[in-house]
């Protein structure tokens, strides 16, 4: 099968849907892959390298589209400004694209590729499910771009983002906050932590607080009952008064920040407003607001897509190709998840499109000339309501011998209880009474010990520290009843060394579990 690899035409877009790393990895699954020429150039990968790694590179654009039977891209088919024909009207009759799509917005282009029976795959609609994780290309740029938000905002905020003491007077450091706490601003918290900044976060979806606070942010919550967490990990819209409660927040803290990120965004839907003109001019000159959501209208009503804006002293960034500025590791990250794909839908020699994968069908938006976006909701099997089957006499037999084997069990255990008591009296009447007295020192240890660690709570020790600590319990008890009564002097000296080992070794293991369980609480 040939993979054809083309040049995106996207304006300013730098990203390729294949570098020489993975199209070495597609030509060792056995595929043919042909790129065309340039197609890498903005990624920094040149022609040359394409070839080291076995690829065929060419100038006939119309017949890499035509001859392939799986076009990679990164962009949603657009019409070529070379040849002036729609992308989605080069492919192959029934052949294979995969790449950013989305579907919601793009009709015309569905309907395009329906025309050609093409089989569709868009990677913005990968299943957020643990399976799918390898081919989550949203979750790759999310992150890349979430990084690379703050170095934009760094590049024109006029100031230091770390605090220092210098000989003119100590320099505070900056405050950046974070609006929405998905994958892009997590990613955006770690940037900016890491280079000394105070941050803070806020997200509708409460859950989000256990991944902010450990990175040394500081989560911000409303003293609101609602809790925004929606399916597939997204936000959900809130009510009316959640947004106002949210807004008053937002105003307060756009006075005492420096740095304000947006990544807000609710799916098929226009990018909600959350910082108003008002709140621009409350913060002070220099400010810096990064909207990762300019490309779906923007969280600030002054964000204009693809510019800088200086609003009486504060930036507005609204680029909106964050992860295309790391052309050389987004293009990799990105070929990557495209690699998994097809690895998923069983390589070369058993290419198919196969209804029954999850993830295969989550991503399939046309197949056979026919839209299948959204895909079905898995059914829950429901009870049939079918009559219970009546009781046989097998089963009755069955249930017998069952009962029988429990009662067997039982007179088992009372038998060798009873035999372990004979056994005793016979030791007692006939041991001598050295022997009767360390054994009863040593019964007596091992209930007492047991006992000990029995009735500690399981939270405060891990099975590996219930086991050494009952043993310990053990010692403990037994050296301290040598100590009452000891014969010699000798005996004495190893009860007590017994207990001053076994105490530390008991106290030492609680310490130690409960500084392990202090890892894990809020």
């Amino acid at each position: 099968m040939r993979i054809g690899i083309p040049k995106e035409v996207h304006p300013g877009e730098r990203r390729v849907a294949g570098t020489p790393r993975t199209v070495k990895l597609l030509i060792q699954q056995g595929f043919e892959v042909v790129v065309e020429e340039g197609a890498g150039f903005a990624a920094e990968h040149l022609d040359s390298m394409y070839i080291e790694s076995g690829a065929t590179i060419t100038t006939d654009v119309k017949a890499l589209w035509g001859e392939s039977d799986i076009i990679l891209k990164v962009h949603t088919p657009q019409m070529h400004p070379q040849l002036g024909e729609h992308e989605a009207d080069l492919i192959k009759e029934g052949g294979c694209i995969i790449g950013f799509i989305w579907p919601a917005q793009n009709e015309e282009v569905l309907a395009k590729l329906n025309a050609r029976k093409a089989s569709v795959l868009a990677m913005d609609c990968v299943p957020r499910i643990t399976r799918a994780q390898k081919v989550d290309a949203l979750s790759a740029m999310a992150n890349a771009a979430g990084y690379r938000a703050v170095i934009e905002a760094v590049n024109v905020y006029p100031r230091f983002l770390m605090g220092q003491s210098t000989a003119a007077g100590a320099i505070k450091p900056a405050k950046v906050l974070v609006i929405g706490a998905g994958v892009a601003g997590l990613a955006a918290i770690g940037a900016a932590r890491s280079l000394g900044a105070i941050v803070r976060a806020f997200d509708t979806r409460l859950e989000v607080g256990e991944q902010v606070r450990p990175m040394g942010a500081e989560f911000l919550e409303l003293d609101f009952s609602e809790e925004g967490s929606g399916s597939g990990g997204y936000a959900k819209q809130m009510s009316k008064e959640f947004l106002e409660a949210e807004m008053k927040l937002f105003a307060q803290q756009a006075m005492e920040v420096d740095i304000i990120i947006t990544t807000a965004l609710i799916p098929g839907k226009p990018a909600p407003k959350l910082i108003t003109a008002g709140m621009v001019e409350s913060m002070r000159e220099g400010a810096v607001i990064v909207d990762m959501a300019a490309q779906q209208g923007g969280n600030c009503v002054l964000t204009q897509p693809d510019k800088l804006v200086i609003h009486k002293g504060v930036r507005l960034v609204g680029y909106t190709d964050l992860p295309s500025r790391m052309a050389i590791q987004t293009s990799w990250l990105y070929a990557s998840t495209l690699v998994n794909m097809i690895d998923e839908m069983g390589g070369a020699e058993n290419f198919t499109i196969d209804l029954e994968n999850e993830i295969v069908r989550g991503a399939l938006v046309c197949h056979a000339g026919e839209t299948t976006w959204p895909p079905p909701k898995k059914q829950v099997a429901e009870p049939s309501g079918e009559p219970e089957q009546p009781w046989t006499e097998e089963q009755g037999v069955e249930t017998k011998r069952g009962s029988a084997t429990k009662e067997k069990s039982k007179l088992g255990v009372i038998v060798l209880l009873i035999f372990a008591g004979l056994a005793l009296v016979g030791l007692g009447m006939t041991a001598p009474d050295t022997f009767l007295r360390h054994f009863t020192v040593f019964v007596l240890a091992c209930f007492v010990g047991w006992q000990v660690v029995w009735n500690v709570a399981p939270a405060l020790h891990t099975p590996l520290m219930s086991v050494t600590n009952a043993i310990s319990g053990i010692i403990l008890i037994g050296g301290m009843l040598h100590l009452s009564g000891a014969p010699t002097e000798a005996i004495t000296i190893l009860g007590a060394i017994a207990v001053f080992i076994a105490a530390i070794n008991v106290s030492g293991g609680f310490l130690v579990t409960r500084r392990m369980l202090s890892m894990f609480q809020k």
